[in-house]
């Protein structure tokens, strides 16, 4: 099998990359590990897709998939923001946009080699499934067990750079530079006419709270940190949660919960965030992390219980498939985007990212956080592109950045825009 491109790594860069190149007319293969698209999204329960400014470019793809999800009845526009999206019915639309686009898909699928010649990857080996189960010796020789795909450029969007980890590229990630983690989840069968109207009336702070009645549907969100930057209306409630051992001081850390469309009764919570075990490139620290953050969502379960004004009857409805991760493996590329160039607003030639997204890099201390916000700033195609491997791009969190410019360019819509915009890259080099 021969393609244009292969992009592997289904999340929201990698759809993203993998619909414009469809779109714009190049063989495309993308390749995802587990049995839907979406990545943090669908797996990870991460609603909604932030605002980056009103000035982003490369936004296409997020158009469409606005568009398609509205069409499907999962999309609100709430809080001036049209990306609030049904994780579940997020899984049908890509597969939709995918179709459309004339992009082939594998589903269940790894990489487990790649074949590299005179700096270019030239061949990616496909992982395949035995699908049968027998006591007798296999014939590693007879029985075919992967089969090789050629390409021409090779779109790293895995999130853990794992390509880049095969192709023995260089990375940028130092010692202790992890972020909390968090494993999001779900509550079904809450009332949300008695809990919004007793939420809007607990909480008055505009800035955290906020109730919106949309086409007949309720939609909210609030939250709480253990940080002291602001006076939160909900401290009373996890103090005394704590005090009487419902909940642990440490499920107290960070709180954030939103309604959903098309998932009437239902709230999507932004927690917990899991400040111990938060190397999420060691196996043993992410079954803690998981084992741990299911026991904070059992206790959040019996807090909403006791304190939220119809939650009496709530369950939980469904708990991540994956750990939301901030920061890991980051690709050292031809050019490495660093903290000063976002704080001085540096313009390049050719930006695949217009952003004012704040810094925003989780701890695991208390009052250390960091939210800040600059003026408008640009990524350069440059930092998508392995310093190592000339046919090799990335898009998302492993981008070619430091570790405080990282914290404000790994998010959903900046993803997309990196997607977009390697696909567009590529369509142009390969047609010049």
């Amino acid at each position: 099998m021969q393609y244009d491109v292969v992009i592997v790594g289904g999340g929201t860069a990698g759809c993203a990359a993998a619909y414009m190149s469809g779109k714009l007319g190049l063989k495309t293969l993308l390749i995802e590990k587990n049995i839907h698209l979406g990545g943090t999204i669908t797996s990870g329960l991460v609603i909604p897709v932030m605002k980056s400014g009103n000035n982003q470019i490369n936004t296409e793809f997020r158009t469409e998939l606005i568009n398609e999800l509205r069409n499907l009845g999962g999309q609100t526009t709430y809080q001036d923001n049209p990306a609030w999206f049904n994780p579940e019915l997020t899984k049908i639309a890509l597969d939709n946009l995918m179709r459309r686009a004339h992009v082939d898909v594998f589903f269940d699928t790894h990489i487990i080699a790649v074949k590299i010649v005179n700096n270019n990857i030239k061949k990616i080996k496909l992982s395949k499934e035995i699908l049968s189960v027998s006591t007798e010796e296999i014939d590693m020789d007879q029985k075919r067990l992967s089969v090789s795909i050629e390409t021409k450029y090779v779109v790293d969007a895995t999130g853990n750079c794992e390509i880049g980890k095969i192709s023995n590229c260089r990375f940028l990630e130092k010692d202790k530079e992890f972020q909390p983690v968090t494993l999001r989840f779900m509550m079904g069968g809450i009332d949300l006419n008695i809990f919004s109207k007793w939420l809007e009336e607990f909480d008055t702070d505009r800035n955290v709270t906020t109730v919106e009645r949309i086409n007949g549907h309720i939609h909210l969100s609030t939250a709480y940190t253990w940080d002291k930057d602001r006076k939160w209306a909900l401290a009373p409630l996890f103090k005394d949660a704590v005090k009487k051992k419902i909940l642990k001081r440490y499920d107290t850390n960070y709180f954030q919960i939103f309604t959903v469309p098309g998932m009437r009764g239902t709230i999507a919570f932004n927690c917990p965030r899991i400040i111990d075990y938060n190397n999420s490139l060691e196996i043993k620290s992410i079954s803690k992390a998981l084992i741990l953050a299911r026991q904070n969502i059992y206790r959040y379960l019996q807090f909403c219980r006791e304190y939220f004004p119809g939650f009496e009857k709530a369950y939980i409805s469904n708990i991540a498939d994956m750990l939301g991760v901030r920061v890991s493996r980051r690709i050292m590329g031809k050019y490495i985007y660093t903290i000063e160039d976002l704080k001085s607003g540096k313009k390049f030639e050719n930006p695949v990212v217009i952003s004012d997204y704040p810094v925003d890099v989780h701890s695991n201390k208390k009052n250390s956080s960091t939210l800040q916000t600059y003026q408008e700033y640009q990524l350069p195609i440059e930092s998508l592109m392995s310093a190592d491997i000339d046919n090799l791009f990335v898009a998302g969190r492993c981008l070619s950045a430091d570790y405080m410019a990282q914290g404000a360019l790994r998010v959903q819509s900046s993803c997309f825009s990196m997607g977009e915009a390697v696909a567009k890259y590529i369509y142009k080099t390969i047609n010049e």
